[in-house]
């Protein structure tokens, strides 16, 4: 008899993301036990998950689960778990927003949610963070379609638009749109924005750290005494903003900011923390366009305020991600185009939790 757990498992790419998504009701309720099976299936605690279907690095390394929604006007819960590569932790106080794309189409297709005509609206309930996103997914004769003209930068080829609406976004993790309660803080003599929108971050203009912004995400990678500072600035970060120790967590994300080099905005280098993205999380771009039309942060200080209704241009190392901001009920609302889809569909096999080595 096969000793190892068997699990149902669709493997999904969603934005510039890609992970394995589950039913809530085929993981175990126990925090410890589910962890210690995700640890497994992704094979953490080596460079390549070599003993596991992670890809080795943070944005091929996720996990999101997903099952009936546990509040009121939501259609589906999302638990996502941001499953370390180098370490057996799993990390669920983000969001991440690449993933969110591909929870419409799984949700429909797990049948938790019923298609609604071409276009099928889905209220999702991150419980990360508490919020409400809107999906709408395609869905023409009453099934997903993940075939389309839509293209984002970062992923190749061409796809079916998901629009995402991400619903009063401030205070994610912590209640508050600025932690410190302030707009700038200085830390190590460094110009920062602490803010919480979508996704804990760090703003950070480039040149305060020696760098142009504009370097490759593999030169940023190479640069470890940038990483080192970066990290150094991120715990200091962590504490005033009410996070706790931060070492151990993938929140607050450092950024980079420098100014439009290709007709954008601004111009990003967003770190996971400790790699840089190849472009830019979904979450990250939506809170860095909230500090574009706040009040004295360093975004708004390095281009200008912007006022909503607006569109922003977020350039990073694929290209950019475009943002459009609104005011609903006197709150901001960010919509961001997505694409997904479907790799492939079946069972996961994961060790037995007394069997995985948490020493890896």
């Amino acid at each position: 008899m096969n000793d190892l757990l068997a699990i149902p498992c669709v493997l999904m790419r969603g934005g510039t993301s890609k992970g394995p998504f589950f039913l809530a009701s085929d993981l175990p309720a126990n925090t410890g036990e589910r962890d210690q099976i995700l640890l497994s299936v992704m094979g953490s605690g080596h460079p390549l998950q070599i003993d596991g279907i992670g890809g080795g690095n943070p944005v091929t390394s996720k996990v999101a689960i997903v099952g009936p929604s546990s509040v009121p006007n939501a259609d589906v819960d999302y638990l996502f778990a941001q499953v370390r590569v180098d370490q057996q932790l799993v990390d669920t106080s983000p969001n991440c927003g690449n993933m969110l794309a591909a929870v419409g189409p799984f949700a429909i297709e797990a049948g938790l949610v019923p298609a609604r005509g071409d276009k099928t609206l889905v209220r999702i309930h991150n419980v990360n963070t508490g919020k409400l996103i809107d999906a709408e997914v395609p869905t023409p004769g009453g099934s997903v379609s993940y075939l389309g003209d839509a293209t984002i930068d970062g992923v190749p080829g061409r796809a079916a638009p998901i629009a995402l609406s991400f619903m009063d976004a401030a205070g994610a993790r912590t209640g508050q749109l600025f932690p410190t309660g302030n707009a700038l803080d200085i830390i190590d003599g460094v110009p920062t924005t602490c803010i919480d929108c979508a996704m804990p971050m760090i703003l950070i203009e480039a040149h305060s750290m020696g760098v142009s912004g504009l370097e490759t995400s593999a030169q940023l990678n190479a640069d470890k005494a940038l990483l080192a500072r970066l990290e150094d600035l991120r715990i200091k970060a962590g504490e005033r903003m009410g996070l706790g120790n931060v070492r151990n967590q993938v929140t607050p994300k450092p950024v980079l900011l420098s100014r439009a080099s290709s007709g954008g905005d601004l111009n990003v280098r967003y770190f996971m923390p400790h790699q840089c993205h190849p472009s830019l999380a979904t979450t990250g771009a939506v809170g860095i366009a909230t500090a574009c039309i706040s009040d004295g942060t360093v975004a708004s200080l390095l281009i200008g305020k912007k006022t909503p209704p607006l569109q922003l241009s977020i350039e990073h190392p694929s290209g950019r991600l475009d943002v459009r901001l609104s005011e609903k009920d006197g709150k901001i609302v960010a919509g961001i185009l997505r694409t997904a889809r479907r790799l492939f569909e079946g069972q996961v096999f994961a060790k037995p939790a007394k069997q995985i080595d948490c020493a890896a």
